[in-house]
């Protein structure tokens, strides 16, 4: 019935073996059997695709696909300081590619915890669940889309929402991908965060969006209160690990992969989820070399 979504290039290979991994350990085995994995990338070689489905198949999932895609034509990177090109391909999944009714889009750069799949039941057709940005909740008080709360009024206060879990029908896809073009094309003056700020123009002008419960995108911010208390002017609710979670987003320069990363409570969990997946990787094989990058 569903699929999950990741966009990964050589960057991001090694999280996006732990995502899989996490995406498995959050169903039961009989859902990880009829669930399907569909990868975008823009770099990946056949080695690596291979690694990727030889690891989705250890983890139960009963459906894998790669495909190679181009972002937009239109893509602009406002913000390059560590987001690659890459992060456009979440536009460029297809209903063909998907071949299931739903598609649940992840970032790589995440802890999975929980089932992520709750929020589909309550997707209307032509709705994108996405759940609200911590860090830039509210349009016109955050510094995502500079000006648009002055250009069009209406907006001013409203959500801004994150664009690293997005649940759809996979009918919806092409229509949210020309919603994004147009958005990057005619309104490319509020575009400050990259494809995310253009995902919200068009579900802001739209008004196509499912409100997912926080839960479901919760941020791991003890590595940023490691380095100053910006984030208590920003985040109202408690900053503390939160056990109720479904999924940890590492939103920022520093990844848990890393080993200049703080060693919060969330990231030595996620440290304990690679670590596995890396003895998966071992355990496939001589055909396959451990991923670089992580110390």
């Amino acid at each position: 019935m569903y699929a999950f979504g990741l966009c990964i290039d050589r960057h991001y290979l090694t999280p996006g073996l732990a995502t899989i991994t996490g995406l498995a350990d959050s169903l039961a085995p009989g859902a990880r059997k009829a669930a399907a994995l569909r990868i975008l990338t823009l770099d990946l070689g056949p080695n690596h695709a291979l690694l990727l489905a030889d690891l989705a198949k250890r983890a139960g999932f009963g459906s894998f696909a790669l495909a190679r895609r181009s972002p937009l034509r239109c893509a602009r990177m406002a913000d390059v300081s560590y987001i690659t090109v890459t992060t456009y391909l979440r536009f460029e999944f297809t209903a063909a590619f998907v071949h299931r009714p739903y598609l649940i889009y992840v970032d790589a750069d995440t802890l999975v915890r929980g089932d992520l799949t709750a929020p589909l039941d309550t997707l209307r057709p032509g709705e994108i669940g996405a759940v609200r940005d911590e860090f830039n909740p509210v349009i016109g008080q955050c510094p995502a889309l500079p000006g648009a709360a002055q250009r069009w009024p209406r907006l001013k206060g409203r959500p801004y929402y994150n664009a690293g879990l997005l649940w759809a029908h996979t009918a919806d896809l092409l229509r949210l991908r020309r919603g994004v073009e147009v958005a990057l094309t005619r309104q490319r003056r509020h575009i400050l965060h990259n494809d995310q700020d253009a995902l919200n123009l068009w579900l802001l002008h739209t008004g196509l969006v499912r409100p997912v419960g926080a839960e479901y995108n919760r941020f791991e911010v003890g590595r940023f209160l490691e380095r100053g208390n910006w984030v208590r002017r920003v985040v109202t609710r408690p900053l503390r690990p939160d056990p109720a979670a479904a999924l940890i987003h590492f939103v920022g320069p520093e990844k848990p992969w890393q080993a200049s990363c703080p060693r919060t409570d969330d990231v030595r969990e996620y440290r304990v989820l690679l670590r596995r997946t890396l003895r998966h990787v071992r355990a496939l094989g001589a055909a396959h070399s451990e991923p670089a990058g992580v110390r």
